[in-house]
């Protein structure tokens, strides 16, 4: 006699729905994620610049601008004149090429003659100052002004701005081939260190994007002036 055998059901398997929130939650989590870790990248970068008691010499100091107010410089604009200032008597350069564009809204100065203008009352003779007034980026206070020195002369130049905004103007010099003896940077009392950290990972990061295309061909050096 014959037992049959019951043969045994396969478990089913439970078919998987598409969850589009699920794949959403998940591109925004892992873009979280790697947003945290480039802007901790960005502060590294940032914060890494520590400014040194003593510069090699130079032929000019290149002030990069900042906001006037009502044609004046502003408290953090003051601080690098002063110590670019500093600078200037103490013989590490020559001259000083101030460079920035229009000063802002409230101004009708550009921010070469706003800090020109502080300068000479400050004491310091105009013929050791020369004016840059067409740039609106960092990437063009530098090249501009490294293009204005040279007409005149200058071989070697020492860029002049806040250390928080220090090694970002070191790669820019970089990539653009100014003989820059090194950035000097100041430390600012009257900024918000958390703001100005902040915005320098969004200006640094596109210093980045810019660089890259630079980099590969997409976009032209002539397309960032």
């Amino acid at each position: 006699m014959k037992v049959a055998v019951q043969k045994k059901s396969r478990p089913r398997r439970r078919k998987r729905s598409f969850r589009p929130w699920l794949l959403l939650f998940r591109f925004i989590m892992w873009g979280i994620a790697v947003g945290v870790l480039w802007s901790g990248y960005m502060l590294w970068l940032i914060n890494g610049y520590s400014s040194k008691e003593t510069y090699p010499k130079a032929d000019a100091g290149i002030v990069l601008g900042a906001a006037l107010w009502n044609d004046r410089p502003s408290p953090a604009l003051r601080e690098r004149l002063e110590y670019a200032r500093t600078l200037l008597e103490n013989g590490t350069v020559k001259t000083l090429i101030l460079s920035g564009g229009h000063g802002g809204r409230a101004s009708t100065l550009s921010e070469a003659e706003g800090m020109r203008n502080y300068l000479v009352e400050k004491g310091v003779p105009e013929d050791k100052l020369l004016l840059e007034t067409e740039s609106r980026s960092t990437y063009q206070n530098l090249v501009f002004s490294s293009m204005l020195g040279e007409e005149k002369g200058y071989d070697t130049f020492l860029v002049i701005t806040h250390d928080y905004h220090a090694a970002r103007a070191g790669e820019i010099a970089k990539y653009a081939r100014i003989d820059s003896v090194g950035v000097g940077g100041v430390k600012s009392r009257v900024l918000n260190e958390f703001y100005n950290n902040s915005r320098e990972v969004l200006a640094f990061t596109k210093w980045k994007l810019d660089w890259l295309m630079l980099s590969a061909g997409i976009r032209s050096p002539e397309s960032m002036l």
